[in-house]
Order: structure tokens, then C-alpha cells, then sequence
């Protein structure tokens, strides 16, 4: 069982906080008393949105695919509040179309993104966290797409998959040390959010994936859960020390019965719509 943790008057710090996801997981540690290291790509977005919390807050405009930019969030959080209790390793973005017509840019950087930035914060904040030897927690943003693959998102679906496996690496790892450090898979499926806002790159005049995501949007607005109910549900999962945090078992629980059963049958990937 991970060792419980207090949110109030304790320091969270959340990567890709400006937007969807991040935005919500932000509001619900205001709610519970938390100190708030809020960290994004987009600087203004970064600092408008932290105008708004109800929280002691510090926005550190942050590139989590560089290891001195997240080095640098560490050192402020720990400069401004002494230690960190929740590390969300959030940020992330998609990037569409068949695999082999997406740019090598774009495939790294979703890779740097949604794969590297998770890494370069386990790297930068969890030998802090393990010095000062207080119970803490890092939560992985990875997706149901870290669980069922999907075509013309190779990219997206192949950092998820990834992180996936960081995540349970690094889970053992502090197990085999008897931290008091815990772990979280945050595993979404839809939430409404912008990431299908600039999905394409060079990849984008394909029919076929200018229909896939308009469908995505379509999707998200429609039946997207909101980043705040996303959020609560988080929590509750990190309350009840579960490993694993699924806000839309719904969503995947199904689909994976069929893959697992076709792998194990040594039977092609279930056919996708």
C-alpha cells in the first residue's frame, strides 16, 4: 500500500498545465490546499490561466523535451517551496496522418513530448523527492492509446505505449527501494481539450486523416469528459493508492478483453472502425 499523502499546505507540480488535461488537474489541487509549480510550453497561456487559481501559485514557462528546461522547474519549485509532494508529468500532444508521410520533426517531437518530457521528469525530480525521503507521488499522463493502437496517430500511440512501460519500470524501481515515493498510470480516454487543435504537420492534406480527426474533434466536444471531472477522478484513484487510474474504463476495458484475447490467440489486432 503507498503511504498516504497530505495535499494541504504540499506542493504540486503539473507539466502541460495551460491546457485540457492540465488545467483541470490544477483547479483540484487548488481545491484541496495544494501549492501549485505550474509548468507549459506556452508561456502566456502559462501565465493567464495561473491568474486565475485561487492558489499560491508559480508558473514557470518550461520545454519539457529539454532536460535543463525541467532541470530548472525542479530547481524553482524547490527554491520557492522547499520540497514537492505530487509530480504530474502531463504534457503531451498528438501529431496525425500515415506513418510514413509524418515529417521526422514532428514524429520527435511528439516522441520528446509525450514520451521525453515524462522521462526528463522522473529524471530532474524524482533523486529530490528520494533525498528528502517524504511520502510524494508521480502521476504518468499516458492515454488509453498507451493501451489500444491506432492508425494515422502512430506517433502519439507509440509515446503512450511508452510511457506506459516508464511508468511501471519506475513503479518497481521505488518498490525495490522501499520508498515512501508512489506512483500513478493516468490513463484517459476522451476529455475535452485542444490537442487535435494542430494535429497534422506536413501529414495533413490526406482525405483520410482530415476525416479521422474531425471525427477526434467531433468526439472530444461531444462526448469528451470535462478536465475537472477527469481531475476528480484522478484523485480519487491517487486517495485509494491505485497503481492504475482509468476515468473511462468504459472506454477501454472492452476493447483491451479483445486485443488481449487476440494476442494471446496469436490472432491479427482487432479490426478498428
Amino acid at each position: 500500500m503507498t503511504t498516504p499523502i497530505q495535499y494541504q499546505g504540499n506542493t504540486a507540480v503539473i507539466t502541460g498545465a495551460a491546457s485540457g488535461i492540465g488545467t483541470g488537474l490544477a483547479r483540484q489541487a487548488a481545491k484541496l490546499g495544494m501549492r501549485l509549480v505550474l509548468a507549459d510550453v506556452n508561456a502566456d497561456a502559462l501565465h493567464a490561466f495561473a491568474a486565475t487559481l485561487d492558489a499560491e501559485t508559480l508558473a514557470v514557462p518550461t520545454d519539457v523535451t529539454q532536460p535543463e528546461s525541467v532541470q530548472a522547474l525542479a530547481d524553482k519549485a524547490w527554491d520557492r517551496f522547499g520540497g514537492v509532494t505530487l509530480l504530474f508529468n502531463n504534457a503531451g500532444l498528438m501529431a496525425t496522418g500515415f506513418s510514413w508521410e509524418i515529417t521526422p520533426e514532428r514524429y520527435d517531437r511528439c516522441m520528446g513530448v509525450n514520451f521525453g518530457g515524462v522521462l526528463n521528469g522522473i529524471r530532474s525530480f524524482v533523486p529530490r523527492m528520494l533525498k528528502d525521503g517524504k511520502p510524494g507521488r508521480i502521476v504518468n499522463t499516458a492515454s488509453i492509446g498507451g493501451f489500444l493502437p491506432s492508425p494515422l496517430m502512430s506517433p502519439y500511440s507509440a509515446s503512450k505505449f511508452a510511457v506506459v512501460a516508464l511508468s511501471e519500470s519506475l513503479w518497481g524501481e521505488l518498490r525495490m527501494l522501499q520508498s515512501t515515493i508512489g506512483v500513478h498510470l493516468l490513463a484517459p480516454g476522451p476529455v475535452q481539450s485542444g490537442i487535435f487543435n494542430d494535429p497534422f504537420g506536413d501529414a495533413g492534406n490526406n482525405p483520410a486523416t482530415q476525416q479521422f480527426v474531425q471525427l477526434m474533434r467531433d468526439t472530444l466536444t461531444q462526448n469528451g469528459m470535462t478536465p475537472d471531472e477527469m481531475a476528480r477522478r484522478a484523485f480519487a484513484g491517487i486517495d485509494a493508492g491505485s497503481y492504475w487510474l482509468f476515468p473511462h474504463p468504459e472506454h477501454l476495458f472492452p476493447a483491451l478483453e479483445k486485443r488481449v484475447a487476440a494476442i494471446l490467440n496469436e490472432q491479427d489486432p482487432p479490426s478498428f472502425p
